[in-house]
């Protein structure tokens, strides 16, 4: 594990093909402040211009938490009055939109409480594993919040409207048994095996041709927007550039010379 930086209570690390995005707060069980939210984006476009990173994980450090949710102890100093609020929600909405539109796969790594924001910030990521011990919920109803057209459009994508109802209705913590069955998770795994399954995962996605998941992320995307605003001429072009890469000779002469591809991503 190298190239290790650090933002306020942000980590960011490269594991190989991998980038970490590491939520850095565990003695509030990584809850988020406005800082780390703005470094959240930060990080994400230093992996998007590194061709090194060819996927990325985000994850929480202490092993009790992946996120647990907005930071409540600095509501008076971040979002006391409508203006800052405005501001707040901004900087959250433009680190989500950038997990979400980021242009290479994106893994959440989850192990204990993934609360509030926490949960927002998971259902923008491609992927979800959790270990076992892991908790989801959305308590905005028992703290009189709002929450957003953008944020819940994301959250029905992944489990439909009728869990997003009873997700948000509740205000309760699901177990992930419950999380799998909505399909808010992809994978459960026990949680000594959470760090190298992920990691196996993230390699294994990482091994495949950039151009062609890069081209399915992007038109997966547009399947789920309102069919007005699909962009179906990129769509077309991502694909014809698959098809017109040195990436699909070296697939198809590995696949003659039974051995694995080495891909470039040109």
């Amino acid at each position: 594990m190298d190239d290790v930086t650090k933002t306020e209570k942000m980590l960011a690390r490269k594991d190989g093909r991998a980038g970490y995005v590491i939520f850095n707060n565990p003695e509030r069980h990584n809850a988020v402040s406005l800082d780390m939210w703005a470094a959240t984006s930060h990080i994400l476009e230093d992996y998007a211009n590194d061709d090194e990173v060819r996927v990325v994980v985000l994850t929480g450090a202490g092993g009790k938490a992946f996120v647990s949710g907005a930071d409540i102890s600095k509501f008076e100093s971040e979002r006391a009055s409508i203006e800052a609020t405005r501001h707040y929600n901004a900087t959250v909405e433009k680190a989500y939109c950038g997990i979400q539109d980021f242009p290479k796969p994106t893994i959440a790594m989850i192990r204990g409480y993934c609360i509030g924001g926490g949960l927002g910030l998971a259902v923008c990521c491609d992927l979800r594993v959790c270990s076992e011990n892991s908790r989801f919920a959305v308590p905005a109803a028992k703290l009189g919040l709002g929450y957003s057209y953008a944020g819940l459009r994301r959250l029905i994508n992944v489990v439909g409207p009728a869990f997003a109802r009873e997700i948000f209705f509740t205000a309760r913590q699901f177990n992930t048994e419950e999380a799998r069955l909505m399909g808010l998770v992809n994978r459960v795994v026990p949680d000594v095996e959470l760090e190298s399954y992920v990691k196996n995962y993230a390699e294994t996605i990482a091994a495949n041709a950039p151009l062609t998941v890069k081209a399915v992320k992007y038109i997966v995307g547009e399947v789920m927007k309102d069919e007005s605003q699909r962009n179906l001429a990129r769509c077309t072009e991502m694909v014809e550039q698959c098809f017109t890469s040195a990436d699909f000779i070296e697939g198809r002469t590995a696949f003659m010379e039974k051995r694995k591809p080495a891909f470039t991503g040109s």
